[in-house]
């Protein structure tokens, strides 16, 4: 895989990238292409660099990034907000589709964790996407939060949120929390963190409560039929208790047709290591659904005569 270091921008502020090419590339191009997103904390240097690994060995480009304010991108540090993490979504598309190596008419987009439900939002609004898959993702916050809590912490949360507004409107800022005040991780997940992703450089920085607020906010399932004709394929451990299972059923019954359910044998991320049996049988899925994606879009368009 070859890594080439870019810049690009999202709404004013400088966000760091790769575009990741495969080693063999047979033609100068224009080449089909997918925007890997990854999740909370929204680092490219693992998911998305991960699954260019494996992607580029099947022909495709892939582009990362970090998201604003994570990493060496600009933006506020701890400002986590799912709607600005869509605009910088929907900035990459824009970015990667005006490289002239690009065919722009077969860019897809990938989203992880909570990057799946920032790829259903962005591409329901970016006409240059093709297909968008969401991977071990949440659809509707509320719900979510509800299923990770008890009653009475959920209440104490929806407490906090309504706080931290009166803050931010009296006092101009939101108030930092630990990183996953909000966002408990199941033990499988938080071991997989701690063994794999806490040393990352800018990990665990603390996360202002408004990014609660946001996922409360998040309802996903009210746009997802809009994404049509665009292909939706969504991927979900079938035992994933951080994301329950629900989520990708309550997505897949208010999305359009054409839609794909793949269920993974697994977690939420206990086989996502590159060379992990289950980890390439996802890729093998995607590499099929977005090739059929682009194979529909670069397709001609029918006359008709009356």
């Amino acid at each position: 895989m070859i890594e080439k270091d870019v810049t690009f921008y999202s709404e004013g502020s400088r966000l760091k990238a790769t575009i990741y090419y495969p080693d063999d590339l047979s033609a100068p191009g224009p080449h089909k292409a997918l925007v890997v997103n990854s999740g909370y904390q929204g680092f490219n240097e693992f998911y998305p660099k991960m699954f260019a690994g494996n992607l580029t060995a099947r022909g495709f480009v892939c582009f990362g990034f970090d998201y604003r304010g994570m990493a060496d991108s600009e933006g506020e540090k701890g400002r986590v907000l799912l709607e600005e993490q869509v605009q910088d979504v929907r900035n990459a598309v824009t970015f990667i589709s005006a490289q002239e190596d690009i065919d722009s008419r077969r860019v897809g987009l990938v989203g992880w964790g909570m990057g799946a439900a920032n790829v259903v939002m962005a591409g329901e609004k970016s006409d240059g996407v093709a297909g968008v898959a969401a991977l071990n993702g949440f659809y509707d916050g509320e719900r979510w939060l509800k299923s990770i809590h008890t009653y009475d912490e959920f209440l104490k949360i929806v407490d906090e949120v309504a706080q931290d507004r009166v803050q931010r409107v009296l006092e101009g800022e939101s108030r930092l929390a630990d990183t996953f005040a909000h966002y408990p991780l199941d033990p499988a997940t938080d071991d997989y963190v701690q063994a794999e992703l806490a040393q990352i450089y800018g990990f665990g920085h603390p996360t202002r409560v408004q990014f609660t607020e946001s996922i409360l906010d998040l309802k996903v399932e009210n746009v997802v039929a809009r994404l049509a004709p665009k292909p939706l394929f969504i991927a979900h451990g079938k035992r994933n208790s951080l994301h329950p299972y629900d989520e990708a059923l309550a997505l897949y019954a208010a999305a359009s047709s054409p839609k794909t359910l793949y269920t993974v044998d697994g977690r939420h991320n206990d086989f996502m290591y590159a060379d992990h049996p289950e980890f390439v049988r996802l890729c093998d899925q995607l590499e099929s659904f977005f090739d059929a994606a682009f194979a529909a879009s670069s397709a001609p368009a029918r006359s008709v005569s009356a």
